[in-house]
């Protein structure tokens, strides 16, 4: 059952506060001409720190709803939310370019100046890559990481309940330094929660693709673990609860229900409704036993129990689902080892190490898939590399070597 017209996704609120108190304020009264320029300081960094700014002139394919302006970084269209009338807010966001490390280091902070008018909303979040590979969840600054990271990229996202109020970032300098790590998720985390299919084909996710008829990838309701458009950063495991089927997809938009629900950390973690079972969406919570008043973090009434939202080509061709039901949802990026790039897709999984088994799934194109070890198999002519190599992703599930752009987290060991 599809319940758009009760379900708004509101897929890029914002989330993880940046110190800018003025940013958080109701709009009320009128709206100030000129208003304050306000600068976020971070902690004092130790001396070798390392200290970066943000270019802000440069906006891109990855960028939605902003633009550069004389005075500095602004929505592009403050008048309503991408390509969502019904969204309250209008919302843009600007992904950095990533910044290389002259050493690791596990923690980041900011030093944001903007002018943020009442109702306007300025937030800086940063994911690091990970010495042993692969991208962090998304932090709030100051950011501190599990492990060390070589390589860090900002993200800024800005939101404005009034076309009148928008704010306006002039810069953003980021302090990289190093520090006790602590502890995040455990790695390879996965949970039973209940998928409703997406469909809006033609509106626009969270990250700014277009939504495709017959689309591979999934939402869920925390930007934290938001890819940029075109990548699987990060990337989830979704199978039927009898382990039939199974898909990986990447995350591409933020929903249902909520946008500040990251369920699968532990509640050390965790953004909102710490007081939650980990693994237990807060829309499952509302639903089945009125938790927060039976309503979600914007205070709508919670009409199923959805954790997950899957693309039109998730549910019916990679899962051959019918109506909306729970699955098994694997969040890979708290997992750890070698993880290869799906270059092409959707890319049959199959029982064995040749086209002739049966196909138990499909891998989304750009998806970050597990490898546990490889096999030899049927050479197949790939986009990428002739080869008879096949990799395991789990038990039962073989994809070609051929279709794989990328390995990244470590060395693949023989079957």
């Amino acid at each position: 059952m599809r319940h758009r017209h009760r379900r708004t996704r509101f897929a890029l609120l914002a989330s993880l506060t940046v110190l800018l108190t003025a940013a958080l304020l109701p709009a009320a009264g009128p709206v100030p001409a000129a208003p304050p320029l306000v600068t976020a300081f971070a902690a004092a960094a130790p001396g070798d720190a390392e200290r970066w700014s943000v270019d802000l002139s440069v906006v891109g394919g990855d960028d939605v709803n902003v633009r550069r302006t004389p005075a500095g970084l602004r929505l592009r269209d403050p008048r309503s939310g991408v390509a969502r009338s019904t969204r309250p807010t209008a919302e843009g966001m600007l992904l950095g370019a990533p910044h290389n490390l002259a050493r690791p280091a596990t923690r980041v902070h900011a030093e944001v100046t903007a002018a943020v008018p009442p109702g306007a909303t300025v937030e800086t979040q940063v994911r690091g890559w990970r010495t042993s590979g692969g991208w962090t969840e998304w932090r709030a600054t100051t950011a501190v990481f599990d492990q060390p990271v070589t390589r860090v990229q900002p993200r800024l996202v800005l939101t404005a309940r009034d076309a009148r109020a928008v704010a306006t970032i002039r810069g953003v300098r980021l302090t990289a330094d190093a520090r006790a790590a602590v502890t995040a998720a455990s790695p390879g985390r996965t949970y039973r929660v209940f998928a409703t299919r997406i469909g809006l084909v033609g509106e626009v996710t969270a990250n700014g693709r277009t939504i495709q008829p017959r689309d591979h990838f999934v939402a869920l309701p925390s930007r934290r673990g938001l890819a940029p458009n075109n990548t699987g950063d990060y990337t989830v495991r979704v199978c039927t609860t009898s382990g039939s089927r199974c898909t990986y997809a990447p995350v591409w938009d933020v929903g249902p229900w909520n946008t500040r629900d990251d369920y699968w950390n532990p509640s050390a973690v965790r953004e909102n409704w710490k007081d939650l079972p980990q693994g237990r969406p807060q829309a499952q919570a509302a639903y089945q036993n009125g938790y927060n008043g039976g309503r979600d973090q914007f205070g709508r009434v919670v009409l199923n129990p959805a954790g997950i939202d899957l693309a039109d080509g998730t549910f019916w061709d990679a899962l051959l689902l019918t109506t909306n039901v729970f699955v098994d949802v694997a969040y890979l990026w708290t997992g750890s080892g070698p993880h290869g790039v799906v270059g092409d897709g959707p890319l049959n999984i199959r029982v064995g190490a040749s086209t002739t088994y049966a196909s138990r799934g499909l891998a989304a194109r750009y998806a970050n898939v597990p490898i546990q070890c490889y096999v030899t198999g049927q050479t197949v002519a790939g986009p990428f590399r002739t080869t008879n190599r096949w990799n395991r992703l789990a038990t039962g599930q073989y994809v070609s070597h051929g279709y794989i752009s990328a390995v990244y987290g470590g060395t693949v060991p023989r079957c």
